[in-house]
């Protein structure tokens, strides 16, 4: 199993504003998003989590974007209080929403929804995710969302039959790793020609020896460089995306 530790204490200490837990009800069901705001004119970030549900580590991603300037909110997709441990029980809680995609596209509308009756500008808004919620990310994207920007990381890559990318609305950034047994090269491979094929603005990139989620800090996936080297390809996506 995964372990998720924080690092980058100093953050909590160099002014950043704290955040807090918000509650927010989707088709009658509470969940327990975390708002993190710096300023009422700040672009807004909505950050979906992996398949541990919303925990320490998004936070900490959360406070990293804030020293950005960037507000987020960081959603929760399986409800207050979810927060499986066990493998079998973030199987469970993915499968119940990869079987159910227009859920997961209330979930994810609901989300962004609550952030922005929370203060973030639906306007200049960029949707990014991690492994599960790297998947989420495009059910969202191919589902019309409107935001100026989808970014994944190790995320899951492939379409469900049916589902096209002619309704997205802005461009997409795609990290991955070849080292990925998770997701296949071939995944991406397969991504990159639907995405060229609807003409949709995208840029996807590889990291060598990376696996599946590379980016989770004191994991023993966890691989230095490619985590570097994407969070800097997507601070560059945030600000070419609400910026530019």
């Amino acid at each position: 199993m995964l372990r998720k530790t924080l690092i980058g204490l100093a953050l909590i200490s160099s002014g950043v504003l704290a955040g807090e837990n918000t509650t927010y009800s989707i088709q009658g069901v509470d969940y327990e998003g975390y708002w993190s705001p710096v300023s009422g004119d700040a672009p807004l970030v909505l950050l979906v989590h992996d398949w541990d549900g919303l925990t320490d580590y998004e936070i900490e991603r959360a406070k990293m974007l804030n020293e950005l300037g960037y507000n987020v909110f960081a959603a929760d997709l399986f409800g207050k209080g979810v927060r499986p441990t066990e493998v079998k029980d973030k199987k469970q809680h993915t499968g119940e929403l990869y079987k159910d995609r227009d859920k997961l596209r209330s979930l994810m509308q609901g989300s962004l929804d609550q952030a922005i009756a929370l203060g973030g500008d639906a306007d200049n808004t960029v949707v990014m995710g991690y492994c599960f919620g790297g998947a989420a990310v495009l059910e969202a994207a191919r589902a019309g969302m409107k935001a100026q920007g989808f970014a994944t990381f190790h995320g899951g890559l492939g379409t469900p039959e049916g589902q096209t990318y002619d309704d997205v609305s802005a461009p997409i950034l795609v990290m991955h790793g070849t080292a990925d047994t998770a997701i296949p090269m071939s995944q991406f491979a397969e991504l990159a020609d639907k995405l060229e094929g609807a003409k949709v603005d995208h840029e996807m990139v590889t990291y060598s020896g990376a696996p599946h989620a590379f980016t989770v800090f004191g994991s023993p996936r966890y691989h230095e460089q490619a985590d570097k080297k994407s969070w800097m390809a997507f601070t560059q996506f945030l600000t070419d995306q609400t910026q530019g």
